[in-house]
């Protein structure tokens, strides 16, 4: 195995594991964070993963800016796309996230910390989003795929500024200044985040995460005779690959996404172990574990969709700029709306 793979497997490793822990510790997720600001009135997670955003947006547009990576290699930014297709995908992952009670990355979290149901749903969505990917459920995915695909010129923000008359050297900058600043603005501008010092450091270094992990697949894997695909943070074509690998290991590839979903596993295990959060913890009944079962379904076909989930298009995706990332998310947060709220809510699940 080349020596610049071995390092970006090692970079997905090391990453993975910050990540896992930094879940664990902060409750970093996008369901509960909506779930919490709009059930509870308590937005302190939705503005850390707001804060996320906008760090992982500077930071990724520096490294672009300075040729460290070539964003144009990654899924996000090629020219043709369809947005019908990601739409629906980011719809279907929104709604299985709210039944499922989290998403993929958070389903690996919890999994560390000794939840069982994460267990089924983790093994759900992987075997979904194959389906979705190279299986049954793939010439549905193909056929709508080929029936919407457009290649139109504009395919980024910065594109978009540049078509309505701003200058091309400043169109990177301008977009990246008031997206992200808009979003820090938006998580710092509450007192009861501004004390969150945990929440604070928990967005920022999960920013920083996406950023590193587009360094370790675009500058430390670029390699002429066998480059890494260029990637960061995403966790539901992974969590496939990651289970077709431990099934099938010879003639497979260990790569960066596969590295990165064992190490928020391995992660979170030794932050729960380190401050005593391990317990086993199971379902409450057989609906419940229907109900995880369908969303995980859900999550897997939606996110093979959508070309990602709520961290893969909400963090690494938008980190581009890319205009179908914007479209998924779209998706995803109306998706994560219906569950919440409105005639198709998902109902709490009685007690026991």
């Amino acid at each position: 195995m080349p020596s610049g793979f071995n390092i970006v497997v090692c970079a997905g490793l090391l990453i993975g594991l910050a990540y896992g822990a930094i879940g664990l510790l902060s409750g970093f997720c996008l369901m509960s964070g909506l779930r919490g600001w709009w059930a509870d009135g308590d937005s302190r997670l939705i503005r850390t993963y707001a804060l996320a955003i906008g760090v992982a947006i500077v930071a990724v547009q520096l490294l672009a800016a300075r040729g460290v990576v070539d964003l144009s290699k990654s899924i996000y930014l090629q020219p043709s796309f369809s947005a019908p297709l990601l739409l629906l995908g980011g719809l279907l992952f929104g709604y299985g996230m709210v039944l499922a009670n989290g998403c993929g990355s958070r389903a690996l979290v919890l999994l560390g910390c000794g939840n069982l149901r994460s267990f089924v749903v983790v093994i759900v969505l992987g075997i979904s989003a194959q389906m979705t990917l190279k299986g049954l459920i793939a010439p549905g995915r193909i056929l709508l795929l080929q029936a919407s695909l457009t290649a139109p010129k504009i395919n980024s923000v910065p594109q978009l500024l540049s078509a309505i008359g701003v200058a091309a050297p400043y169109t990177r900058m301008l977009a990246a200044s008031v997206i992200s600043g808009a979003l820090i603005i938006f998580a710092l501008a509450h007192g009861p985040f501004q004390r969150s010092w945990g929440q604070i450091a928990a967005g920022m270094i999960v920013g920083l995460l996406v950023a590193a992990g587009w360094s370790a697949t675009g500058y430390l894997g670029a390699d002429d005779f066998n480059p890494a695909p260029v990637a960061s943070l995403t966790f539901v074509a992974p969590i496939a690959d990651s289970l077709q690998y431990l099934m099938l290991s010879t003639g497979l590839t260990l790569n960066f996404g596969i590295a990165s979903v064992g190490g928020v596993f391995a992660g979170s295990l030794l932050a729960a172990m380190v401050t005593r959060r391990f317990r086993w913890e199971g379902f409450v009944s057989a609906h419940h574990m229907l109900r995880s079962m369908g969303g995980a379904a859900l999550m897997g076909a939606g996110g093979a969709m959508a070309y990602g989930c709520s961290v893969g298009q909400g963090l690494s995706g938008l980190s581009t700029l890319a205009l179908a990332s914007f479209v998924a998310v779209a998706g995803i947060l109306i998706g994560t709306a219906a569950g919440l709220r409105g005639a198709l809510r998902v109902r709490p699940l009685p007690s026991v």
